[in-house]
Parts: C-alpha cells; structure tokens; sequence
C-alpha cells in the first residue's frame, strides 16, 4: 500500500519530502557514468581499496627516490662484507652463518638485507614496480586483443567465429598455471621473436606476453557473448539502414556499449596478471633473476623462513594488498556500472 507523503498543516508536502522527490527526478535524468559514478562514490569500502591501490602504485614509483636518497643503494648491490652499526655494535649485513640482518626501521636497511646483503626494502620496491608493470602491460593487451577477437567473432559469427571460438578453447582448455609455466619455460630458453622485434629470455617483455595470452580466452569469450546480444538491437539495425559499413557499426555503435564491461575486465585482470606473474616467478618461468619482483623475492625468501622470515613475509603482505585491493574496486565498478542496481537516495 502506498504512503501519503509527509504534509504540514497546510496540506502542502513537508521539505523533506520536497526535497527526496526532487533528488529522485533529478537521479532518474542522470546518464548510466554519472548514475555509475554516484554508486561508486557511495561505496566507501571500494573507494577505500581503490585509495590503498594508488598508494602501493605511488611507493613503488618512487623506489628510485628511496634507493638514491634514503638506503643509498641499488637493487642489485650486494653487501656481503659490509658493516652497519646495529644498536651502537658493528655487525656484518651477512652474519657468517649466512643469517642476514632483519629489519632496521632505519634509511639503509629499512626491511633488513638478503642473503646476498641487497636492500630488502629496495629491491621490494623496484619488484613491485616490475610486477605492476607486468601486470597493467599484461591486462592491457589481453584488453585489445580480447576486443578485437570478441567482436570479430561476436559480429561476423560464421567460419571466422567458428575458428576464434576453437582457438579460445583450446587456450581454455588448460589451466593458468599450467599453461604459463609450460609458455615460460620455453620463452624463457629461446626468447621471442616476432619479425623484426626479438626480445631475450630474461626481458620483462616475456612474463608480460605470456600472461595476457592466457588470460585471452576469460575476457574475449563473454565480450563474444554480449557482442552476439548487441549485433540484433535496434540501434545497429538502424545503422545498417543508413549505410554505415561492417567497421563502422562495429566500433562506432557496437564498441561504446562495450565500455563498461571493458573498464570491470581490465581492473580485475591487473590482479590476476600480478598474482600469475607471483606465481610464474616462484616456479621459476616468470622473471628471470637478477630482475626483482615479488614473486621471485618470495622464492627466494621461502629457503629462509625460518632464520629470516621477513624475506617471505614482506613481498607476501604487499602481493596481498595489492590483489586485494584491486579485487575488492574491481567488485564496486562492477557493482555501480551494473544497470539493475538501485539508486540510493538516502544521505
């Protein structure tokens, strides 16, 4: 049964009434973004996550700035019979049981040392700027190709979606790990080359290539799907009428109603490109030393967990935060881009 809406004695609506029907006329003129915008503003936890996000991407930017001016080192320095002053004492970075020093909470030797005495702190930081390269580098041609591939076969369907459709499903067939360590040992013997490009087992490019080629199969199979969907709406039969050609319907009508599923994929394939470079590095067919990044430091930290927990520990956490957070601001674009979700009116 419906309410009567809040009156004064006068008969007229009371001003807050006034002002929530107001709110909600002008909420109902507002385009999908900005209808979109106003969800996601609404959700603090996201917008939280996403800020967290920033922060991580802003430390690991400035890595150079912390090994030139504040640990006076770089990621690859060893310091195996160097000396600091721990708590007034000289002790050796690399005690000679091989047990390095821990953390000093100090410029130099801020997280504590490796078994090799680099800069833990340092070569934290410079890992997560390979990783996060990686992983935007990665998401961004899976993005491309995924779109290309989807509306391709989505649009033309036929013998040309028939083949896309059995390559994806081969590549579907495998699992990620699998497939990417299968992928990275053999880059990582004889390099790429593509025409006149050749890149070398151990270049960044390599992990980079591998994992947006695995993720292809997850993003261009329901860009396919949706693409299928939006070829028989109105709008792109009215395109047809005037003329328009195959290209232009597909990128001028077809593609802009794509966007929102875009912008959610490549948020969260960052996170998962970042997690399979972790994992790939670990087992050892993602970057190749001496080229830091979170996984191999995990790798390399995991024969020290015992006398050098930290060495593990601290590549770990940041591995953590960054999934997370992108996964938690990935689940609230998604959630505030979906056109079923009500707005909220309420302060």
């Amino acid at each position: 049964m419906a309410t009567e809406p809040l009156t004064d004695q006068a008969g007229l609506q009371a001003p807050a009434a006034w002002e929530q029907e107001a709110e909600r006329e002008h909420a109902h003129g507002l385009g999908p973004w900005r209808l979109g915008l106003r969800r996601l503003r609404r959700n603090k936890t996201a917008l939280a996550f996403g800020a967290l996000f920033i922060l991580l991407v802003a430390c690991c930017l400035a890595a150079p700035l912390w090994a030139k001016h504040v640990a006076h080192t770089g990621p690859d320095e060893n310091h195996l019979s160097d000396t600091i002053k721990v708590d007034g004492k000289t002790t050796n970075v690399v005690g000679l049981d091989g047990v390095p020093i821990g953390p000093q909470y100090t410029g130099e030797f801020f997280l504590g040392a490796d078994p090799n005495g680099r800069d833990i702190m340092v070569r934290l930081l410079y890992g997560g700027r390979n990783s996060l390269m990686i992983g935007v580098g990665a998401a961004l041609i899976t993005t491309i190709l995924s779109i290309i591939l989807g509306v391709i076969a989505g649009y033309f369907r036929g013998w040309g979606d028939a083949t896309i459709r059995a390559v994806l499903d081969v590549l579907w067939s495998f699992p990620v790990i699998v497939l990417g360590v299968a992928l990275g040992v053999a880059l990582a013997l004889g390099g790429i080359t593509i025409g006149p490009i050749t890149l070398s087992g151990n270049s960044l490019a390599v992990p980079t290539f591998i994992i947006a080629i695995v993720y292809v199969p997850y993003m261009a199979r329901p860009v396919r799907g949706q693409v299928l969907s939006l070829r028989e709406k109105e709008f792109v039969e009215a395109a047809r009428a005037q003329g328009a050609g195959s290209l232009r319907i597909m990128f001028s009508e077809v593609v802009p109603n794509l966007t929102s599923t875009i912008l959610v994929f490549f948020t969260l394939l960052i996170a998962n490109a970042v997690l399979l470079e972790a994992a790939l590095s670990f087992l050892g067919a993602g970057v190749r030393p001496p080229n830091p990044s979170w996984g191999t430091m995990i790798d390399e930290g995991v024969d020290r967990i015992a006398t050098a927990p930290h060495l593990a520990v601290v590549p770990g956490l940041m591995l953590v935060l960054t999934v997370l957070s992108l996964n938690v601001f990935g689940d609230g674009v998604r959630d505030a881009l979906d056109p079923r979700a009500k707005v909220r009116l309420e302060h």
